[in-house]
């Protein structure tokens, strides 16, 4: 018999939505626990002593790393694959996770969600706005990068979706909960976002409410 399936996270962890969005995909139930990560409680450390998010508890074993542990979920639970069979098409899948786990992390997400959100649930002060106005600038680029990649592609990574479309869509996922995307200047990912924001793999994300940090009236529409 399997054991629970439980996930520590925090809704808006990008990283937790990946691994959220391939379970959901997947079909893999879980239970979510809310973690406050930075209070780094003893009973968490010793979960993962990195003292970060997400923890996935799977067929008893205790996974952490998101990249990691959605490789694992593909691994184990092969249908539907999110990673390609082609070799080429699988480092391009990887390259692509990483880019938005690292560079987009680096320049968008932490200089927006986290200075917006994270800082005052944490209790670390105000937002830094020469941060804010770097991460404002920075996502046009990156933008425009998708742009680029989705005129030639279907998807991010190639023809079929996979994991680096979760890597994307849980990033600007965050970014859209906090109003920091426009949009209307990027349609191109705009209709790749409403086409993965319409699967089912995607309503609990939609779902998601953080206490004082309420969600746009678009968030939650799948025609916005």
């Amino acid at each position: 018999m399997r054991s629970a399936t439980r996930l520590y996270h925090v809704p808006l962890s990008p990283f937790c939505r990946k691994v959220r969005l391939t379970l959901a995909e997947k079909k893999i139930e879980v239970e979510l626990l809310e973690e406050r990560y930075w209070e780094r409680s003893q009973s968490f450390l010793m979960r993962n002593p990195a003292a970060k998010v997400p923890v996935l508890r799977f067929d008893g074993r205790t996974l952490s790393e998101s990249q990691a542990i959605c490789e694992y979920l593909d691994e184990t639970n092969p249908i539907p694959a999110l990673l390609p069979k082609g070799v080429f098409d699988r480092y391009e899948t990887r390259r692509l996770c990483a880019w938005f786990d690292d560079k987009f992390h680096q320049e968008v997400t932490s200089k927006l969600l986290y200075e917006r959100v994270n800082k005052k649930i944490m209790g670390q002060g105000y937002p830094d706005s020469g941060n804010v106005k770097s991460g404002a600038q920075r996502i046009k680029y990156h933008l425009d990068y998708m742009t680029w990649l989705l005129d030639q592609r279907r998807w991010i990574a190639g023809d079929a979706m996979t994991l680096a479309d979760f890597a994307a869509a849980a990033h600007l996922s965050c970014l859209d909960y906090i109003s920091d995307v426009d949009w209307t200047r990027w349609p191109v990912v705009k209709d790749w976002y409403a086409k993965i924001k319409s699967r089912p793999a995607f309503r609990p994300l939609l779902a998601d409410q953080v206490p004082g940090f309420p969600p746009p009236q678009h968030y939650t529409d799948l025609d916005f």
